[in-house]
């Protein structure tokens, strides 16, 4: 029977808030892509990882709807659900490590998918925008601090699978960090928090807080898992 853990990665500092991940440690009990993306398709989180090689940390990475060579808080909940030193993806390999209480990895801005950062002119903008229609992956942002590298942000997919908006999405990060070329400290959904800082030669570390919400929930049949309460 396949068994599949809950994280809640990018957490706030007394621990709530964060975006919801499942992750299939044993990923050689569903071999097949079209398998995995209907089980990341009826969890229903924002994405879903299967484990290839939890030693050396080789992962595949699924929304709903599409399998993703990259993908920021996928990457840095199974770092710090595998505790290992680095982690393999289709986009490539990457550093992670565990600092106190964060989980931190390295990544290249090429590696993340295309998503548009527009900035307003204050936070209290951000928090009043609606969910937009199906369309463009849209990151909201404006500076709360900018001489603190203090942002709001929120992440509006628009995918039309049912993620009307994502609390915490370290690829957006990732792009926004390498545009300003600055560390940040991120507020983003309804309170999850992430850090990032540039690093030499076009990396730029990500980091935040995770939580084992639930662990060893059994998928009964492929295509009917357990169903979890959101």
């Amino acid at each position: 029977m396949t068994d599949y853990d809950v994280l809640r990665v990018f957490c706030a500092p007394g621990g709530g808030h964060g975006n919801r991940l499942g992750v299939v440690r044993d990923g050689a009990t569903i071999p097949a892509r079209r398998d995995r993306q209907a089980l990341a398709r009826e969890l229903g989180f924002s994405e879903t990882v299967f484990v290839d090689d939890p030693e050396r940390g080789v992962l595949d990475i699924y929304t709903p709807g599409a399998r993703l060579p990259f993908a920021g808080h996928p990457c840095v909940g199974a770092a710090w659900l595998l505790d290992v030193p680095e982690l393999v993806t289709p986009a490539g390999e990457m550093g992670a490590r565990q600092d106190g209480e964060f989980c931190w990895i390295e990544a290249r801005a090429e590696w993340a998918p295309p998503r548009a950062l527009v900035q307003y002119g204050t936070a209290a903008e951000v928090d009043a925008l609606e969910v937009p229609p199906p369309g463009e992956w849209i990151y909201a942002w404006a500076w709360e601090d900018e001489a603190a590298g203090r942002v709001r942000a929120r992440a509006f997919p628009g995918r039309g699978d049912g993620i009307d908006e994502d609390e915490a999405t370290g690829a957006a990060a990732l792009l926004l960090t390498e545009r300003l070329g600055r560390a940040l400290n991120i507020r983003q959904g309804a309170g999850s928090q992430l850090l990032t800082a540039p690093q030499p030669y076009g990396w730029v570390e990500i980091g935040g807080r995770v939580s084992l919400e639930r662990q060893g929930l059994p998928v009964r049949e492929l295509g009917t898992p357990t169903p979890i309460t959101r």
